[in-house]
């Protein structure tokens, strides 16, 4: 049999939406279409579990049969061992279906989880997912993920085979002596008490665990980023110190959950070993006051240790549970989140003319009272390069963001093509885009599959054309591979000129309707600056270009500059139109043309 995932994302969030609050009734809304897994998976656990209750009553029968010299003895003990050496070879079959319905439901809601925590995050709003740092992100994707997948298992499979156990183990005394069976639930308070004591402050440590290595990890993140910069200010030690005390932390946090986990196992274990022991003597008292027969003393002695050593795992899972609760909640961080880009139902976009309408745009940031963007009207015709210029902070990259659709104003309208932006459908929008921003991001592959990003059917012709004028050509040819040359992680293998080169590649190639350059030649030295401006005046004839600038003698070409300051437009024109005003245009050309 072979698992078929078939995990639905929104059975997952709506769990999480309506039992918040409440872990364990998440988690089993997380397996619903799977509850009959789970089912066979207990019948055929019921079938293969069998030789465990019955081989007790069997040694308790054969051992009646010869102290009481039954005259059927032989045929008897042939009967309960044929019965035996029958259900243990029935153990085989019935273990392999008992785990492959638990497996199949598990992994795939494993997978499932994994899945949507992706898509989520793929979906999710820029500024929600700039508030979760990536390295917890990271965190809440495998450790988490995984943490889950034991807790089901321990749920489901551990903690219902354990009732199954002592349900049997008690059914079977109750039948045989209520005697025995009134000793045996003398144990339900002792175990009662086990779990008030120590359930609160397992969660609590295992909560500040949760948090500690989330936290760590996100710090190791930026620190694997930053390694270049700490090495290039001799700041190794201060940052191996601050790990340290990191680590250290961590230490600490598990340290302490381990101590408290252990002296739980360590109190369990001792009181039941001690009620086995009562169990054995008060047996063989009733024996030797003919209450119950020898045999049975055996009987008992085995379905007590049953009971203990289930009551005693049950109690064991209790830490296993209380991180795996805590990290079902840890994923419902991500999945609460309402802040997400929702494209169903609204139209798609077949094409692109690339004209832009602001319409008293206003933005300000979330939770905050800063305002970005003021009051912006503007409007773009169809093939027109427009640039944005002025200090940090003036709201330049907010713009570009809106345009891509990663924002939307607070106030006022941005239109495109005569459509509200906020009513389209972005993906099919953003095909017709291109994005040079001024980081570059690449992944651990070659040139060629950067280049190639997000686009089929590419002819080796047009990949070749798109090398040339991205001014590629140069760098290729002195690469042993070509095109074929691994960039390492993030690119490292490559000075930031050619980074910067092959995300214009990667522009070119989708060859878009309109352009948003973000800084796209700030890291480019004087001669490959040329050569990629080159490319870019080309690509941008008859595409709608949005360019913004910190050399302003890049933007000399752009058909309307708006120059930005605090968030407002204080000038608009032409390069030579926004000289001859000798204002501030004219003062940044001054300063920092």
């Amino acid at each position: 049999m072979k698992m078929k995932h078939k995990a639905v994302p929104e059975v997952f969030e709506d769990s999480y939406r309506r039992h918040k609050g409440n872990a364990l009734m998440t988690l089993i809304g997380f397996y619903k279409g799977y509850y009959h897994n789970f089912l066979l998976s207990v019948f055929f656990y019921v079938i293969k579990h069998s030789p465990v209750w019955v081989l007790p009553i069997a040694t308790a029968n054969i051992i009646n049969y010869v102290t009481d010299k039954d005259p059927q003895a032989v045929r008897l003990i042939l009967i309960n061992s044929g019965i035996l050496v029958f259900l243990l070879l029935l153990n085989i079959p019935m273990n392999y279906l008992h785990m492959h319905f638990r497996a199949s439901a598990v992994r795939d809601v494993e997978a499932g989880l994994r899945s949507i925590l992706v898509q989520k995050i793929q979906t999710m709003s820029i500024l929600s997912e700039k508030d979760i740092q990536s390295g917890r992100l990271q965190s809440k994707i495998i450790r988490d993920v995984e943490a889950v997948e034991t807790l089901s298992d321990q749920i489901f499979t551990s903690f219902m085979n354990i009732i199954i156990n002592v349900v049997v183990a008690l059914s079977v005394t109750v039948t045989r002596s209520r005697v025995v069976f009134f000793f045996f639930l003398l144990m339900v308070p002792l175990a009662a008490g086990l779990v008030y004591g120590f359930k609160r402050p397992i969660k609590a440590h295992n909560q500040r665990f949760r948090k500690e290595v989330e936290a760590t990890s996100a710090r190791v993140s930026e620190m694997v980023e930053l390694v270049p910069v700490t090495r290039a200010h001799a700041l190794e030690e201060e940052e191996i110190t601050r790990m340290n005390e990191r680590v250290t932390q961590i230490a600490e946090e598990g340290y302490q959950l381990d101590i408290i986990q252990t002296n739980f196992g360590a109190v369990s274990w001792a009181c039941f070993q001690i009620f086995q022991v009562i169990c054995l003597a008060f047996t063989a008292f009733l024996a030797l006051r003919s209450v119950i027969r020898t045999g049975d003393v055996v009987l008992y002695q085995s379905y007590f240790t049953t009971i203990v050593g289930q009551v005693s795992g049950m109690l064991n899972l209790l830490p296993t549970i209380s991180k795996g609760l805590e990290s079902v909640r840890s994923i419902g961080e991500v999945l609460e989140v309402e802040d997400i880009e929702d494209n169903c139902g609204k139209p798609s976009i077949g094409e692109l003319r690339g004209e832009y309408r602001f319409d008293h745009v206003t933005y300000v940031y979330p939770k905050t009272d800063k305002v970005v963007i003021e009051d912006l009207t503007l409007d773009v015709k169809e093939g027109q390069t427009v640039a944005f210029v002025g200090e940090s902070g003036a709201g330049k990259t907010t713009i570009m963001n809106m345009l891509i659709g990663f924002m939307m104003p607070t106030d006022g309208t941005l239109f495109v093509d005569g459509k509200r932006m906020n009513e389209i459908n972005l993906r099919s929008y953003r095909r017709f885009l291109a994005v040079v921003p001024q980081s570059t991001a690449l992944f651990s592959g070659s040139i060629r599959d950067n280049i190639l990003y997000g686009t089929s059917g590419v002819t080796e012709e047009k990949l070749q054309k798109v090398v040339e004028e991205s001014g590629l050509k140069s760098v290729i040819e002195k690469l042993p591979d070509g095109l074929d040359s691994f960039v390492g992680e993030h690119g490292d293998k490559l000075s930031g000129g050619q980074k910067q080169r092959i995300s214009i590649a990667r522009a070119l190639i989708r060859d878009p309707r309109v352009i948003i350059l973000d800084e796209a030649t700030s890291a480019l030295d004087a001669i490959s600056e040329r050569e990629v401006s080159g490319a870019l005046d080309n690509m941008s004839e008859s595409r709608t270009t949005f360019i913004v600038a910190h050399k302003l003698a890049t933007i000399r070409k752009a058909d309307l500059i708006v120059v930005m300051q605090d968030g407002r437009v204080v000038e608009r024109g032409t390069f030579d139109e926004l000289m001859a005003l000798k204002g501030y245009f004219h003062e940044l050309e001054e300063n920092i043309g």
